[in-house]
C-alpha cells in the first residue's frame, strides 16, 4: 500500500452532473484542479458525497476513468464500491478497480438487517475477491440502516489484513478512541484511521487520527489542509480555523424554500456553494434529489459573503447580498 493512502486529507469528491443529470466530465476536472492545487492528499470518488447510490455504472465508471486520467497519478485515488450485498459489491469492485484506482471503500451492506457476523463475512469476501488491493472500510449508521461496525470488529479485520484502514464517519468521539487504542494496543501501525468529521476534525487528529475525509473539502480543500499540517505545531491556530469551518459547515443548515431532505440540502449546499466559486457549472444533484434554487443559492451566497468567502457567480435576484444581514451560526 501507498505510504500516503490513508493520510492527511482525502476528500470525498461530489459528482457534478448536467442539467439533463449526465456525469459533467468538463466541472469534474475542473473539481478536481480545485482540489490538487489546494494541496489535498487524497481524493475519494463515489462516496456519500459522490451520491454513488443515485448513480448508474456507466456514471460511476465514467466518473472513476475521468477522475483516475485527470489526476494522472499526482495523489491516491480511493473508489467507493459500496453495495447491498457483497456480490453487488464485489461486482462494482471488479468493473471499477481496474480503471485506475489505488484503493477500494466499502461500508457494511444495506438494506437487508445485518450484524457483526454478515458484516465480517461481507469484507472478508470483499477483500477475497480484490486481492492486494488496499480495503478501506466505512462506518457510516446512518446510511446503513442505523446499524455500526463494531470497533473490535474492526479491529479484528485490521489485524487478519481484511482493512487497510478505515473511515469513520459515525461523528461518536468515543467510537474513534476505541479504535484509536486498540490500535495501539495490538500494535496495528500500518492501520489507517481517517475522520469523516468537518466539524471535529481538529480533536480527531489531535487524538492520533491519520487523516480526515471531510464533505465540506470539496469547498475548502486549502483549509482543511492548513488544519491537517498545523495542528501539532500550532495549536491555537488551528482551533481559529477550526471555528471558522464549524461556521462555513452552516451551508448545510440553510434553510431551503422547498422541504427537502438532510441529502439533498447538505449534498445541494455543497454543489451550490462550488457552483457559486466558479468550479462547477451546475449543482444539480441526482435524481431523485431535490434540487437548489435561486432563492436557496443566494442565502448560500449570503452566508459565504458574511465569512469573507467571494462569490465568483452570484444567483439572479442576489443584489440583496450585499445589505444581508450576518447569519447567526451555531457549531
Amino acid at each position: 500500500m501507498k505510504e500516503s493512502l490513508g493520510t492527511g486529507v482525502t476528500v470525498p469528491v461530489c459528482t457534478p452532473l448536467t442539467p439533463f443529470d449526465q456525469v459533467d466530465a468538463a466541472s469534474l476536472r475542473r473539481l478536481l484542479d480545485h482540489l490538487v492545487s489546494h494541496g489535498v492528499h487524497g481524493v475519494f470518488v463515489l462516496g456519500t458525497s459522490g451520491e454513488f447510490g443515485f448513480l448508474t455504472d456507466a456514471q460511476r465508471a465514467h466518473v472513476v476513468t475521468t477522475t483516475v486520467d485527470h489526476v494522472a497519478g499526482r495523489i491516491p485515488v480511493l473508489v467507493g464500491i459500496s453495495d447491498m450485498a457483497s456480490e453487488r459489491a464485489i461486482e462494482q469492485a471488479r468493473a471499477l478497480l481496474p480503471l485506475g484506482a489505488e484503493g477500494a471503500v466499502a461500508t457494511a451492506p444495506y438494506f437487508a438487517a445485518t450484524g457483526p457476523l454478515e458484516m465480517r463475512e461481507h469484507f472478508r469476501r470483499i477483500k477475497a475477491a480484490i486481492g492486494e488491493t488496499p480495503l478501506f472500510g466505512y462506518e457510516n449508521p446512518p446510511r446503513v440502516n442505523d446499524v455500526s461496525i463494531p470497533a473490535q470488529l474492526v479491529l479484528d479485520l485490521a489485524e487478519e489484513g481484511t482493512f487497510a484502514g478505515f473511515k469513520d464517519s459515525s461523528g461518536d468521539p468515543e467510537y474513534l478512541g476505541e479504535l484509536l487504542r486498540g490500535r495501539t494496543e495490538r500494535g496495528l501501525d500500518e492501520f489507517r484511521l481517517m475522520s469523516g468529521s468537518e466539524t471535529h476534525a481538529v480533536d480527531a487528529l489531535r487524538a492520533g487520527a491519520d487523516g480526515l475525509v471531510p464533505g465540506l473539502g470539496n469547498v475548502f480543500p486549502a483549509e482543511y489542509v492548513e488544519l491537517f499540517e498545523t495542528v501539532s505545531s500550532d495549536a491555537e491556530g488551528a482551533d481559529e480555523l477550526q471555528a471558522r469551518l464549524r461556521e462555513l459547515f452552516g451551508i448545510v443548515r440553510v434553510p431551503t424554500r422547498q422541504e427537502m431532505g438532510g441529502s439533498s440540502r447538505a449534498l445541494g449546499a455543497f454543489k451550490a456553494a462550488l457552483r457559486l466559486l466558479g468550479v462547477v457549472d451546475d449543482d444539480r444533484c441526482a435524481p431523485p434529489s431535490v434540487v437548489y434554487d435561486d432563492i436557496d443559492r443566494a442565502e448560500i451566497a449570503s452566508l459565504l459573503v458574511t465569512h469573507g468567502v467571494p462569490v465568483h457567480h452570484e444567483p439572479q435576484g442576489a443584489g440583496a447580498l450585499r445589505s444581508a444581514e450576518p447569519s447567526t451560526l451555531t457549531s
